[in-house]
């Protein structure tokens, strides 16, 4: 098979799909693997390292797309790549499609397997390979959140931990999966007061018994959300519906019961976001302000960390992507069952329950082409 890994587009993105020591290996077992040149080159990965690893470097993204069986990346396709995209390739990404229709619709036209980071499972309904980056989005949500609070950000003027004698910022928790879990753990360690919020009791009950002391547990509800809004400095959106659209936990009106300067930070945002006020903002302008409240609502937190984030995201990745690879994706999905959960869209059919839902969109059982 060959393999190909496009330099990321998006604003600021730079993470890598695959690192020289996956091409190292992909190349051991009989592929081909095409690098852009320059993929590498946000994480610190030379050009010289993949082409001693046995790839073979190319000048443009045409090039990759037009030469390879299956299309590695970090991030959803944009729209400079749709149509690069074609019918019977693979793409195996970050795709979030309910976050967007336009782009669930170019990849229904392209024809192409779409196989979504963010719905393959564990037998125990784990999600591998979006936990290493929620890890990543959680902790950065809290620096955020602090650096955000600082008056010449915008911010209330307020330190997350405080000091002996002056209290520390509140910190407002919505979710307790991975995001929030990390999160939580974060604000915490820097003395906030921090509330978590989750509708599941007991997910709650885990949280308290590893959580820390100065970290509440409430049970989410509309009346809880809105009591705990009007004295938060800070919350963090940390919600996740498997491949769907996340829910609008605050709207508009709850602003109004905020003080000027509080700090929302959507990490929800790839998935639609939490805040009915939100809308995708990039790392060169990441917040922006409605009705004297702070949003900051980058969709690609991690990539501002990339020499972390990168490696955290390959050591999960490349395995399946050996898998895919050596075995083939309809081999893998027949054999495997939490893998098949990536499968979102398969020659222009929605495979994905979630992402059919989202835009009315005819659903197709992946039972039914597998």
């Amino acid at each position: 098979m060959k393999i190909g890994v496009p330099t990321e587009i998006k604003t600021l993105e730079n993470r890598v799909s695959v690192l020289p020591g996956g091409v190292e290996v992909l190349v051991q077992d009989g592929h081909e693997v095409v690098v852009q040149a320059g993929a590498g080159l946000g994480s610190g990965y030379l050009d010289e390292a993949y082409a001693e690893a046995g790839a073979t470097l190319l000048d443009s993204a045409e090039a990759i797309f037009e030469q390879a069986d299956m299309i590695v990346k970090v991030k959803e396709p944009l729209e400079p790549e749709y149509d690069l995209i074609r019918k019977d390739q693979i793409v195996f990404t970050y795709f979030h499609f309910a976050a967007s229709e336009p782009l669930t619709r170019a990849m229904i036209r392209s024809g192409c397997t779409a196989i979504a980071y963010e719905t393959i499972e564990t037998a125990n309904g784990h999600l591998p390979l979006l936990t290493p980056m929620s890890e990543v989005a959680g902790r950065m949500a809290v620096q955020q959140a602090a650096k955000y609070l600082e008056k010449e950000c915008g911010g209330k003027g307020k330190l997350l931990g405080g000091v002996p004698g002056v209290e520390p910022a509140v910190v407002i928790i919505l979710g307790g999966g991975v995001v929030g879990t990390n999160a939580a753990k974060i604000a915490a360690g820097m003395g906030a007061d921090v509330t978590l919020l989750d509708i599941s009791l007991d997910r709650l009950r885990y949280l308290d018994d590893v959580m820390p002391k100065n970290v509440k547990l409430v049970m989410s509800n509309p009346a809880n959300v809105r009591s705990l809004a009007e004295r938060a400095d800070a919350i963090l959106g940390c919600v996740l519906v498997p491949g769907g659209k996340a829910p609008k936990l605050v709207s508009r009106d709850m602003l109004g019961l905020m003080q000027p300067g509080t700090v929302l930070v959507d990490v929800a945002i790839d998935q639609g976001g939490a805040f009915e006020t939100s809308r995708p903002t990039t790392h060169d302008e990441p917040v922006y302000e409605v009705d004297g409240i702070l949003h900051y609502c980058v969709a690609n937190m991690p990539g501002a960390v990339p020499v972390t984030s990168t490696r955290a995201l390959t050591n999960a990745t490349f395995p399946y992507l050996r898998k895919m690879a050596n075995q083939g994706w309809l081999v893998l999905a027949r054999t495997n069952a939490g893998f098949a959960m990536g499968l979102n869209v398969i020659n222009g059919q929605v495979t994905y329950k979630a992402v059919a839902q989202a835009f009315d969109l005819p659903h197709t059982l992946l039972s039914d082409l597998l």
